[in-house]
């Protein structure tokens, strides 16, 4: 089971949720910071590193003496990553996404795949878990690739098919987000009581909806706020999974890396009971998963 902790914007307790989870989970267990601009999930699972390498994108290479400037390559790019200037051909490889589009359609061969750093992919132990991470390069605008690339690191490892994955993806809903989701069977939402929090949760549940995978809502900070984030929950079907009131001393111990159920051990069974719930909702949304498939 792949469960996704998301939040609608930074701040919301997405971080504290996810490490809490894993704490308590009973089951063998992947950790993921896909929040590669800013991971900090390491901080508090403190993950003894094995093996850091850096992550590459395919970029292309101009060959001048095979291009005659038919600009079907320029033409097909998207994201205008090469541009044609009639005797010239730029290259752009900050703008490339690395689809390989311009290299498969040039007629004369005259791109070559190269390569960009991303950033890098740091994998190691969390005690009897395993963790992953990635960090973008400085400079570097797209991180996407970088995620995908920590998927793919995960799977070519042997055994990863039979463990869980609680993965802590970045905020917001723009394309890092849905790609850090894209692949859950179960997206856990943490959202705050306030009208910001509110404001970000509609944006988060219109963004990962069409996904498909089921979501449930945790309330951090309960008890700051009013009651509008769990009467939109309620008009919206979306179960509220679970609220962690709010507390100083919470906010100390996610100040000093702490897990919080660590550092409150009476907030363990509401952290066990969140997991139960996830478990429960994927798998009442696989009957589904499997009629589609079916049709």
């Amino acid at each position: 089971m792949i469960v996704s902790v998301a939040s609608g914007k930074g701040g919301t307790g997405k971080t504290t949720v996810a490490a809490a989870l894993a704490s308590v989970w009973n089951a063998p267990l992947d950790a993921m910071d896909l929040d590669v601009e800013a991971p900090n999930l390491h901080l508090f699972l403190n993950p003894k590193i094995k093996d850091c390498r850096i992550a590459n994108i395919e970029i292309p290479v101009v060959d001048e003496a095979r291009c005659t400037h038919c600009r079907m390559c320029s033409e097909l790019c998207q994201f205008k990553a090469i541009s044609d200037l009639g005797r010239i051909l730029l290259i752009f490889p900050e703008m490339c996404h690395g689809c390989g589009g311009c290299i498969t359609v040039c007629p004369e061969k005259a791109l070559k795949p190269g390569t960009r750093e991303l950033g890098e992919i740091c994998w190691g132990h969390a005690g009897e878990q395993d963790f992953f991470m990635g960090r973008l390069r400085i400079g570097e605008a797209m991180s996407p690739p970088l995620m995908r690339e920590v998927k793919s690191y995960r799977k070519k490892l042997r055994g990863r098919e039979d463990r869980d994955l609680i993965i802590d993806a970045p905020p917001g809903t723009s394309c890092p987000a849905i790609n850090a989701v894209m692949d859950s069977d179960v997206i856990c939402l943490v959202t705050e009581p306030t009208p910001f929090g509110l404001y970000d949760l509609k944006l988060a549940v219109e963004a990962f909806r069409p996904l498909g995978p089921p979501m449930g809502v945790v309330v951090n900070r309960d008890g700051i706020g009013n009651d509008a984030v769990l009467d939109f929950c309620s008009q919206e079907g979306l179960p509220v999974l679970t609220k962690i009131p709010f507390s100083r001393r919470l906010a100390e111990a996610y100040s000093d890396g702490q897990v919080i159920t660590q550092a409150a051990p009476e907030l363990t069974p509401l952290f066990k009971d969140l997991a139960e719930k996830l478990r429960q909702l994927s798998r009442a949304s696989s009957p589904a998963k499997e009629a589609t498939s079916h049709a």
